[in-house]
């Protein structure tokens, strides 16, 4: 069983799923609609009281997940934790709180994610779709086929802000009703064009505030009773009758519910009038059902990383022969060093694949723009806190070792870092395949035992090794080579 946990700008959800003849079968939910996006105060930190809510939230989560046995845990943090100025400060706490890793993932791979869920959901392998997700502080527009994602984008406008905006203290008017629209159409309009050009058998929309919009229309037959632009600008003509949130009074929504559909509908108008929609189906089906689906894919070695490494290469130009040399050492070396860190193998063997992307922008200082490029390119299937540990290793590749210095403090990673370093020195060497008799060992000091002779037949190597003593000895390692 696997579980993902969706912090979410509105509400906090948990998704305990069993996959079971090729379908994920929901076995738990869980959900707090906290309403995190309305504690940023306007220097764009989280308030304690938010932050002090936010915790007892996954505290809570916690103690549901430790009455299941899983294989894998995932906690994703959207858009509120990606503005928050302040989010470093929590996340520490959060992570403490439920027990696992807190990722806070960028709005493309959000949407990248949205898209799987949708796309298990379905299972119509063949289908051109559009998939539209009006979040709390974000909406994500993706297009694809199948399981394919072609386009994607991540838009900064969400419920909470958009009802802020236009509709304070809950008033809603025909007047800030269209300028609400008008300014959400004015951010999805540059991307419009492209989505309409790619086309699209049926379009979806996944998140709650799409679904609570679908249950009002259908309940309340308004319009044609579907999921249509007409049915919705007769909800919107129904949300300005009543004049304020407190006055709306159709069945199928909470009223403390009502000022978030008012902020979502604005927002959903604009984006189904911009690109070309006429009308959507609700899908209960999205971020969470997305990450259940990737660890899953994980856990049967088709991992979107591995393709995301791919594509990078391509897309920079790197030398695939090379980046292959040089995993295929770092490995070897890593092996040898009696590293435990599985996870950390991996990304050391990603690092290597990318350790020249650099070379695309210049060849002075490549190790430099490489470590730029992996912290900050889109990787799809990689968190913020994975491409920094990949930009580490690459950063440290070669050169000094001062700018690491406070990671060596953690022992695999500092053998991760050898590792990837003689890599790259035995690649240039050419010795990849004259390293059966070298001996390597790294606890308080860096011990290399090599064959008596082997040395003089790799005369660049033995100055690299001078260097190396030197660029550890700055950081307090010692670097000793012997001949046995």
């Amino acid at each position: 069983m696997y579980a993902a946990v969706d912090l979410g700008s509105n509400s906090f959800r948990l998704h305990i799923g069993e996959p079971i003849a090729g379908q994920m079968h929901i076995v738990r939910t869980a959900r707090d609609p906290i309403r995190l996006a309305a504690g940023l105060a306007p220097d764009g930190a989280l308030t304690p009281e938010a932050m002090e809510m936010a915790v007892r939230s996954m505290r809570d989560f916690g103690a549901i997940l430790r009455q299941h046995r899983l294989d894998a845990v995932r906690v994703v943090a959207t858009n509120t934790m990606r503005v928050a100025t302040n989010a470093e400060q929590l996340l520490p706490r959060l992570e403490a709180a439920i027990g696992h890793p807190v990722e806070i993932i960028s709005g493309e791979e959000e949407g990248r994610l949205i898209y799987m869920g949708v796309s298990a959901a379905l299972a119509r392998p063949g289908e051109q779709r559009l998939v539209i997700d009006v979040g709390g502080g974000s909406t994500e527009v993706i297009a694809g086929r199948g399981d394919g994602i072609e386009l994607v984008e991540s838009f900064s406008i969400g419920t909470h802000p958009q009802s802020a905006a236009w509709f304070p203290g809950g008033h809603i008017g025909a007047v800030s009703f269209d300028a609400a629209v008008n300014a959400a159409r004015a951010l999805f309009e540059d991307a419009a064009s492209r989505y309409r050009a790619h086309g699209w058998q049926a379009a979806y929309g996944s998140s709650g505030t799409i679904r609570a919009i679908n249950e009002v229309i259908t309940r309340n037959r308004l319009g044609d009773g579907t999921m249509s632009v007409d049915s919705m600008l007769a909800l919107r003509d129904r949300l300005i009758a009543a004049g304020h949130v407190d006055a709306f009074d159709l069945p199928g929504i909470k009223r403390e519910r009502v000022i978030v559909m008012a902020g979502g509908l604005s927002v959903l108008l604009a984006a189904m009038q911009e690109f070309g929609v006429r009308a959507m189906s609700a899908i209960n089906a999205g971020l969470r059902l997305g990450v259940l689906s990737d660890l899953e894919l994980r856990a049967c070695r088709s991992d979107r990383r591995d393709s995301a490494i791919q594509d990078c290469m391509r897309r920079f130009g790197v030398d695939g022969e090379r980046a292959r040399r040089t995993a295929a050492i770092a490995r070897r070396l890593y092996e040898r060093l009696a590293a435990t860190d599985d996870n950390l193998r991996r990304h050391l063997q990603w690092s290597c694949m990318l350790h020249e992307v650099g070379q695309a922008v210049s060849h002075t200082g490549a190790h430099k723009h490489a470590a730029y490029i992996l912290e900050h390119a889109d990787l799809p299937g990689f968190t913020n806190r994975e491409q920094r540990l990949m930009s580490t290793m690459v950063l440290a590749q070669k050169g000094n070792l001062r700018k690491v210095r406070e990671a060596l403090g953690e022992p695999d990673l500092a053998r991760a870092v050898l590792a990837i370093r003689l890599a790259a020195v035995f690649m240039h060497a050419r010795v990849d395949g004259d390293l059966d008799g070298l001996r390597l060992r790294m606890k308080n000091r860096i011990e290399i035992d090599t064959p008596r002779g082997w040395l003089k037949q790799h005369p660049t190597v033995a100055a690299w090794f001078d260097k190396e003593a030197a660029a550890w000895g700055e950081v307090g390692v010692g670097f000793q080579v012997t001949q046995v």
